[in-house]
């Protein structure tokens, strides 16, 4: 994960340069997305999903991804003010990408009518990261299609103060939409889903950034 701080100069006006239109000044930066990968499980789904919302993120300006797969965390379920060293050296890995997201996207199956125990483990593990953020959610499942995941999921969030977007991407029995090469058979509506669920997520996150830049969020 490149973590790297972007640095702005001062650049003085060439007399030969074409003036900028109004909408190449106006245009805001990217919002910076953190794409959380909830599943640990052996031999999970999720790397299909997550690479074919990776797809659509791709076709966008308005965003700038970082991933955060669960999987590649070692965090134990024990928590502690005081974590070793170990734990620090994982939390390092996760913590500053929650904290530099302005928004977020969930991508979760469905364990027993309920969200996995990593995703769990990872929210109760930060606070302030969360905070006048929004959340959206891309799930997964059999006839569900990991909506009851999701339901549960925005209690958890509201609790954190974090925004969740209304619509989300649901991909009800999973395994039977994809190719061997993880291509949707047929995308169309998966497509609209995904737009619905980015452009609701944009506009949250800049509202919501613009208004903490004039009054931070206070609890």
């Amino acid at each position: 994960m490149d973590l790297t701080n972007a640095t702005t100069a001062t650049v003085f006006p060439d007399s030969s340069a074409a003036p900028a239109t109004a909408q190449d000044a106006s245009a805001p930066a990217p919002l910076t997305l953190a794409l959380v990968v909830a599943s640990d499980r052996e031999g999970r789904f999720a790397p299909v999903v997550t690479d074919w919302f990776r797809s659509r993120l791709a076709e966008r300006e308005d965003f700038t991804v970082t991933v955060v797969d669960l999987a590649e965390i070692d965090l134990p379920t024990s928590l502690s003010y005081d974590p070793s060293p170990a734990v620090r050296t994982e939390l390092a890995k996760v913590t500053p990408v929650l904290e530099a997201a302005d928004a977020f996207v969930v991508v979760t199956p469905e364990y027993n009518h309920s969200f996995p125990a990593a995703l769990k483990n990872l929210i109760d593990r930060h606070y302030t990261e969360w905070q006048a953020k929004p959340v959206g959610f891309v799930s997964y499942g059999g006839m569900s299609g990991g909506l009851r995941a999701v339901e549960q999921l925005r209690q958890v969030y509201a609790e954190m103060h974090a925004v969740t977007v209304r619509d989300t991407v649901s991909f009800h029995h999973a395994h039977g939409l994809f190719d061997e090469d993880g291509r949707h058979k047929d995308p169309a509506a998966a497509e609209g889903a995904a737009k619905a669920l980015l452009d609701q997520l944009g506009w949250w996150g800049r509202a919501l950034k613009d208004a903490k830049s004039v009054r931070p969020y206070g609890v």
